[in-house]
């Protein structure tokens, strides 16, 4: 048997007098991988803070968290500091906003092992390049004196681990590790975690909104709901044999690889015990649909499209060039959801860009209704906004955070259609109804909101003037799984009602493979494989193709 080393019993975490986390309870053994999967405000993520020490001060921590016999909840602040990264070390989801910006990324590891060490500066700096090296950074010397902002985010997450298991802590709670990440950074990051568990015999708490990673990494799974454990099992047995209809809903919301549902299944249709049989496709079908689509004059023409990118370290440095895109090539058919798929650097969301009118083609064609707009005037794109628009990953972003989001949709209305103040106030709330949102939320501001409802916002933006053509850039990526499902089918609904065109831009092939009829595959801003959905996830010809299927899949 496994040592215990840490014990949690009827955990309740508090605002004022009002719970967010209630009775929780388990225990997590050496070596052992516990997994704590939930949506968005299911409190996951504050009871781990709670085991750390870092709850808020508005929120108040009840219970019991044994730690080698020591109650934690009744630490000091210098017992916090003296257990935090030395006993219980943390990898936070968001490795840009938990490292310091001002600071290189080696000093920040290095600060850790000043902390809980006694070894020279010449000892924790080859410490920390060896660390680098184990974690299996590329030009582990050079990065150490290396900005996080010069890393990608694989990088930065891999640095963030590093300095996670440095002082060789008993436990380590990796908090949505891999959720920004493409799938295969993401697969080669859980890989990695396995790999130093198994080396240094740590126990890990994971915590995800996705099953389908805890899947890879865990041993047991505790699945929360609005701050309660609605279910705990072996990852076998909760997989093969799910009993409460909240995970049951969890796991059917999630497009898979063997079925295509027309609509994907929710989790409210579960917990409301309201599940209506969805329609299901068969391959052959769903080929043939997409293969009619073909048979339409084309909306979008894009001949040998190439875009650089040019970059110097210094005033008196040469330029440095970076083909983002190389003779791109590929038609766009109407009322079809084309699929673009690639790593981070691939080319994709350059792509989008230039088809939206917010990039400039270096060389090559972009006809849209036989008129060529890859060197199109601002005056001129002003009107093809009207028929081409975009739906951005992260919506919050992208909307003023002064202006209440019915004035946002409001304005883009008034701008485009020409009406007056009320008429677009009218339209606004219509389509803020048509995107599953209420039409007293007008007033609101976008904090005011959800990931997901911001995402419909942007939606409903998009919708504004109506456009024959939208790009979804990594539309559902930071999204809850039971959030995505909504969006996905919220997308399908609109095409079937407007008949829209989409460009659909994901590095995950199993949502472009369920939401596609037809998939871009892009490598180093190069075309290399393109073909009906089915077909590319059945049969891909391309390694890369192959690479990114396998990550997925886990």
């Amino acid at each position: 048997m496994s040592e215990v080393l840490l014990s949690v019993k009827d955990l309740e975490i508090s605002s004022l007098d009002t719970p967010i986390v209630q009775q929780l309870s388990f225990e997590l053994k050496a070596s052992e991988t516990l997994a704590i999967v939930g949506e968005s405000g299911s409190g996951k993520s504050l009871s781990s803070l709670a085991l750390m020490g870092l709850l808020p001060k508005n929120l108040k921590a009840q219970g019991s968290i044994i730690y080698q016999k020591t109650e934690l909840l009744k630490n000091t602040e210098e017992d916090w500091r003296k257990l935090r990264g030395k006993d219980i070390a943390m990898i936070f989801q968001e490795p840009m906003s938990a490292l310091n910006p001002s600071m290189t990324c080696g000093r920040q590891v290095a600060e850790i092992l000043e902390i809980h060490s006694e070894l020279s500066a010449k000892a924790i700096e080859e410490k920390v390049i060896a660390l680098f090296k184990k974690v299996e950074l590329p030009r582990a010397e050079s990065l150490y004196k290396s900005y996080p902002h010069q890393l990608s985010g694989g990088q930065k997450q891999r640095v963030m681990i590093a300095m996670a298991i440095a002082c060789d802590p008993k436990i380590l709670i990796a908090d949505e590790p891999t959720t920004a990440l493409d799938v295969s950074v993401q697969a080669g990051i859980l890989s990695l975690l396995k790999k130093l568990q198994e080396e240094k015999g740590m126990a890990m708490l994971f915590i995800s909104h996705d099953l389908g990673v805890v899947r890879r990494v865990a041993d047991e799974i505790m699945v929360m709901h609005l701050g309660r454990v609605k279910e705990s099992a072996s990852t076998e047995k909760l997989f093969r044999s799910p009993q409460d209809p909240y995970t049951k809903g969890l796991l059917a919301c999630r497009p898979s690889a063997d079925t295509y549902y027309y609509r994907l299944p929710l989790v409210r249709d579960f917990l409301q015990a309201d599940i209506h049989q969805t329609e299901i496709i068969s391959p052959t079908v769903r080929e043939d649909r997409a293969k009619m689509k073909l048979k339409q004059e084309p909306l979008f023409r894009i001949h040998d499209l190439e875009k650089i990118y040019r970059s110097s370290q210094g005033i008196w440095a040469k330029k440095v060039e970076h083909r983002a895109l190389n003779k791109v090539g590929f038609e766009v058919f109407p009322r079809e959801s084309l699929g673009l798929v690639g790593e981070s650097g691939s080319g994709k969301t350059t792509l989008g860009r230039i088809l939206v009118g917010l990039e400039k083609a270096e060389q090559g064609q972009v006809f849209f209704k036989d008129q060529d707009i890859a060197h199109a005037s601002a005056k001129q794109w002003r009107a093809l906004h009207k028929s081409i628009q975009i739906i951005f990953q992260d919506p919050f972003s992208a909307l003023n955070p002064k202006m209440p989001i019915g004035e946002a949709i409001a304005s883009v209305i008034r701008k485009r259609k020409r009406v007056d103040k009320k008429q677009a106030e009218i339209e606004t709330k219509e389509l803020l109804e048509k995107v599953g949102l209420l039409a007293d939320y007008y007033p609101r501001y976008p904090h005011e909101f959800s990931g997901g409802q911001r995402q419909r916002i942007g939606i409903a933006r998009a919708l504004a003037v109506q456009p024959e053509f939208i790009v979804c850039d990594e539309s559902v990526s930071a999204l809850d799984v039971s959030v995505q499902a909504q969006i996905l089918n919220l997308l399908n609904d609109l095409k079937d009602e407007f008949g829209f065109t989409y460009l659909f831009i994901s590095h995950d092939l199993q949502i472009v493979k369920y939401f596609c009829d037809r998939i871009l595959v892009l490598q180093n801003g190069e075309l290399v494989e393109s073909g009906f959905s089915e077909e590319i996830y059945r049969e891909p010809k391309m390694d890369y193709t192959q690479k990114l299927i396998a990550a997925v899949e886990g």
